[in-house]
């Protein structure tokens, strides 16, 4: 996972962003410009606002994803042919400085209807820590990143960490603005994606209970990854993220962030070492083998491929809640 300097917020002048304040830039000629099938062709620039799009648009959307299966999303690189076709959609749908090229290519590409994520929640820092914040010993080493970066890919100005679709309750609130979205766009199915938005939050709300309830008993609080990814997860549900690497869960972590985590392994009885299914397991392995740990897959969800632990985003939800439940040892 390359570590790229984001482009500033100013970049994205051409657009208009469609968050809290500014839902009503889509109108009707949007929908005027609907594809030959009829349907509203959205642009996602990867799986979670993917997965969105689908749930919410069903039948009346044509979906697309800038990010195919099996491309990690923070390497990912724009050609100029997407950046084309990102002009011709009549919706595009992205998250902010997660992936440099998209916030260029949306900047280029002059589409007017955008819906940024990243304004239709709150987004936070996290450290490679969950509760405490600080970043992992090493971490951003020789990689020229300035304060407040060099952990959880180190986004924005102020490091604001963009996983919030890990925690459902922020992922409903995403939801619901991509639902108002696609009303504006398409207000002859308004009454449609209303009711696939109001289904939606309701099935995150159950997910966000079967997490509470599931982790709210275990008989350790902390655990290891090779991605920090998971803050807002760990926050919302009380836990503590240890990140080996942080940045890049493919880059070799220091010496002295070993023997760190080999230290909160023993006192927080920690079980196992986290690493996802879009990168390499080579460094969770290799702190397994020095403490005697176990390995098991917590999957960030910026793809889904045949490897991934489920089809879509609550099941592989899912079994993230249940390889949590069994490292830190649920009652």
């Amino acid at each position: 996972m390359n570590v790229r300097r984001l482009i500033p917020a100013a970049a994205l002048a051409g657009a208009v962003t469609l968050g809290a304040t500014a839902l009503t830039a889509c109108s009707g000629a949007s929908a005027a410009g609907k594809s030959a099938d009829g349907k509203l062709d959205v642009t996602a620039s990867f799986y979670p606002m993917q997965f969105l799009a689908e749930k919410i648009g069903k039948d009346h959307v044509k979906v697309s994803t800038l990010t195919k299966p099996g491309v990690e999303p923070h390497d990912l690189e724009i050609t100029p042919k997407q950046t084309a076709q990102l002009g011709e959609a009549d919706v595009v749908l992205y998250l902010k400085s997660l992936q440099p090229a998209v916030d260029k290519a949306v900047e280029q590409s002059g589409v007017k209807n955008v819906v940024d994520a990243a304004t239709l929640t709150t987004l936070e820092a996290h450290g490679a820590s969950g509760h405490d914040g600080h970043a992992a010993e090493g971490e951003g080493e020789g990689e020229g990143e300035g304060e407040g970066e060099g952990h959880d890919h180190s986004h924005g100005e102020a490091g604001e960490d963009p996983h919030v679709w890990l925690d459902p309750s922020k992922y409903a609130e995403i939801a619901k603005g991509v639902g108002a979205a696609l009303e504006k766009a398409d207000p002859g199915h308004a009454a449609d994606y209303k009711k696939n938005t109001t289904d939606l939050v309701a099935e995150l709300g159950a997910l966000d209970t079967e997490f509470k309830d599931g982790l709210k008993n275990t008989a350790s609080r902390t655990f290891i990854t090779t991605h920090s990814a998971f803050g807002y997860l760990a926050e919302r549900y009380g836990l503590d993220q240890e990140g080996i690497s942080g940045v890049d869960p493919e880059s070799e972590p220091s010496p002295a962030r070993m023997k760190d985590l080999q230290a909160v392994a023993a006192k927080d009885n920690v079980s196992t070492v986290f690493f996802e299914t879009l990168a390499s397991d080579k460094t969770a392995k290799t702190l397994a083998k020095d403490t005697g740990l176990k390995t098991d897959v917590l999957d960030p969800l910026e793809g889904i491929t045949d490897g991934s632990q489920g089809a879509d985003y609550f099941e592989v939800m899912r079994s993230n809640l249940k390889n949590l439940q069994k490292a830190l040892g649920a009652k």
